[in-house]
């Protein structure tokens, strides 16, 4: 949960009466530019999300300090791993740019994972820099609709609330900083770490939100002055090493895949030949490097810092610190082909320049290493998520939208998958259309949404696998069946070619999966047919083709030889070979799980409506619940399932007054009315002539039991 003492609230103040106004004082906007949507931020969330919007038609300014840092790999250099693997074929799914731009980019491809099943394996790709950078550009400065301008952004341009919707007041535009203004329809922020960022190495610290750029402080004051809780994390990166002064031969090498999987569905291969990648290294800590740094303590303000770092990526004074007298891993990254910069993975650290030079030193590998840039903290502000919708629309300030590491998450795919779905609900919003939203039973990204906008963060979110409940059926190779048709059809921001191309390769699969079941044979018969397959004999006869598929030792190919018509079409098709092998494998848990999607679904499906006085209604709920209820602000009696501390009785007694309410409510619509009617005011207010619904349950003494996720 998001640590309330780590927040900062002001009171909200009152929306103007007429006229658009700036957060800090009136503003003449008459001959200001007009877009659709407006992007702050030129990072992995800003991107994403400023083509998403242009993708969907809107006409998008995307705001940047530099727009030479636009596609800037600020930490690692290296994209997806598990979990984040995943979201990157679901950004791909959406027409997003990342999975191509690394298809384009990457040094080292490797699928992590391997040793298990296929539900759960990390596409991962290391990336040369300057390339990434290079290609980002070239996508984001030539896409039809997108402007890019060099401003930094100081305040927003606010007018009165839309009626009927959630929100204070509503964004129109937003105040440069040479005091001009730009008007929109909807904006989108998507400050990375420069919201208030403050850079600190050893004792020193100044004002950055990465090292060599500018933090946005006035757009930090506006966001509290408009009354949203403001936190406060930390992250870091390591320091930087010159590659030819690294002695590689005592090292553990770990070669790239060959052949290397490429990140996006519409890629045949990566750019680079498999023989051509490069390797990565493994070396480690030792209890020289621990005494070094437990000796200089003192000497870090980062870590002395009360402000909470990422628990996955932590530093390494903290792994020392957490888990003493160990050897900690340390992998020596390359930066790019022709770049003599190695990353050491797992190394990041805050202490002052020359204590890192000795750490960098004990290390086995590194004794004669030269450090090119010196590791470094930052701490930065990020607003409480649970105050965003699920379309990460804010709350408290109509048509302004979140994404990235503003709302308490870490990692590129994280930001990126944010920057897709805020991109396209931005475009949807100015266009009057109902918002694109993903479910925890339809993605990685549903999951990560649902976790920030239900739970809140109080450390920086990283994407787990574990963090799944459906695993087995949200896979990284059926991204294109879940998503593609939905971005297509109702966000509006896939290509015809992208969607062509999804429709072809599910009916391919369906066209497969029916051919295989199909051809049915005997266990005997089957045992003579593959003899390399090990069948079991307790199996009823017949059997299947997919069935027989579904063993280890068995593929397409195997298949195919045995039986040549009908399966050698199928098993030429190398992408569909391998997706109906990964159908067969997880049938059996896919049927299993379904069930448990259908009643998730269900409860997804009951709304709660945006105005509810949870303090106010007439339901058997504690004051501890209503309370939490009206911190997180659930949209759906499923998220409210997910909310720790709400009970199964709780659940029960408010889907008891909201369906009550609902059907009071259609009855109203049905009579005629002498005066105005306003839908949402049963919520808020106790109307004289609403008479009081009870619920017939209390919270001790129902039976009623649900499972939770």
């Amino acid at each position: 949960m998001f640590l309330r003492s780590g927040c900062r609230r002001l009171p909200l103040p009152p929306a103007p009466r007429t006229g658009r106004r700036r957060a800090g004082s009136e503003v003449g906007a008459a001959a200001a530019p007009r877009y659709d949507v407006v992007v702050i931020g030129g990072g992995h969330a800003g991107t994403e999300a400023a083509a998403a919007a242009s993708r969907g038609g809107a006409r998008t300014l995307l705001l940047t300090h530099r727009i030479g840092t636009i596609g800037e790999m600020s930490c690692n250099p290296s994209f997806g791993g598990i979990g984040k693997g995943h979201l990157m074929r679901e950004v791909d799914a959406l027409d997003g740019l990342c999975g191509r731009v690394c298809d384009r980019s990457g040094v080292h491809y490797k699928v992590l994972n391997r040793c298990k099943g296929p539900a759960v394996w990390g596409l991962r790709a290391q990336i040369d820099r300057g390339l990434y950078k290079e290609n980002m550009q070239k996508e984001i400065l030539n896409t039809p609709l997108l402007t890019v301008r060099e401003a930094s952004v100081e305040d927003l341009l606010l007018t009165e609330p839309e009626p009927g919707r959630p929100g204070k007041c509503q964004v129109t535009g937003v105040v440069l900083g040479d005091g001009s203004t730009v008007c929109a329809r909807s904006v989108i922020l998507t400050t990375g770490t420069f919201l208030r960022g403050m850079i600190h190495i050893g004792l020193e610290m100044h004002p950055a939100g990465r090292l060599g750029d500018q933090p946005a402080i006035g757009l930090a004051h506006t966001l509290e002055k408009l009354g949203f809780a403001v936190g406060r994390l930390k992250t870091g990166t390591p320091p930087r090493l010159a590659k030819d002064t690294i002695d590689f031969s005592g090292l553990e090498e770990r070669a790239a895949d060959n052949p290397p999987v490429p990140f996006s569905f519409l890629s045949k291969g990566v750019w680079i030949k498999p023989e051509e990648q490069l390797s990565c290294y493994l070396t480690r800590t030792n209890l020289k490097a621990q005494q070094i740094i437990c000796d200089n303590l003192h000497l870090n303000n980062h870590v002395r810092e009360t402000t909470r770092g990422p628990r996955y990526c932590p530093s390494l004074e903290s792994k020392v610190l957490r888990f003493p007298n160990r050897e900690h891993q340390v992998w020596l990254e390359p930066e790019g082909l022709e770049s003599n910069v190695i990353y050491p993975q797992g190394m990041s650290m805050t202490l002052p320049p020359e204590l890192q030079e000795q750490v960098i030193k004990s290390v086995p590998g590194l004794e004669k290493a030269k450090m090119l840039q010196p590791g470094y903290g930052v701490q930065y502000d990020f607003l409480d998520p649970r105050q965003l919708t699920a379309s990460l629309e804010s709350r408290l300030v109509q048509r302004l939208f979140f994404a990235g590491q503003i709302n308490g998450t870490t990692g590129y795919e994280e930001a990126a998958a944010q920057g897709v779905i805020a991109g396209i609900n931005a475009c949807l919003r100015v266009r009057g259309k109902p918002p694109f939203t993903v479910s925890r039973t339809e993605g990685y990204v549903g999951v990560l949404i649902d976790d920030l906008t239900t739970l809140g963060t109080s450390e920086p979110y990283r994407m787990f696998t574990s963090r799944v409940e459906f695993r087995m059926s949200l896979r990284p190779d059926n991204a294109d069946a879940r998503l593609t048709r939905r971005g297509f059809e109702e966000a509006g921001c896939v290509s015809q070619q992208r969607y062509e191309q999804a429709v072809k390769m599910r009916a391919a699969l369906e066209d497969g999966i029916a051919t295989l079941k199909s051809l049915q044979f005997s266990i005997s018969k089957w045992s003579q047919l593959l003899p390399e397959v090990p069948i079991s004999s307790s199996r009823r006869s017949p059997v299947s083709a997919f069935d027989i598929l579904q063993y280890q030792d068995a593929n397409m190919e195997i298949l195919a030889k045995a039986v040549p018509e009908p399966l050698g079409k199928l098993a030429q098709w190398k992408e569909l070979a391998e997706r109906l092998k990964i159908e067969a494998a997880y049938e059996w848990c896919v049927a299993n799980q379904q069930q448990e999607i259908e009643e998730v679904r269900r409860d997804e499906a009951l709304q709660l409506p945006d105005d509810l006085d949870y303090f106010a209604i007439d339901a058997s709920l504690s004051a501890e619940v209503r309370e939490k209820l009206d911190s997180n602000r659930p949209q759906t009696i499923g998220a409210v399932s997910r909310i720790p501390g709400i009970t199964p009785a709780a659940i029960v007694n408010l889907l008891r007054f909201v369906k009550t309410n609902h059907r009071k409510t259609e009855k109203l619509k049905a009579v005629p009315q002498a005066g105005e009617y306003f839908p949402g005011k049963m919520y808020s207010d106790k109307a004289a002539s609403q008479r009081p619904i009870s619920a017939e349950f209390s919270e001790e003494e129902t039976k009623f039991v649900k499972t939770p996720l």
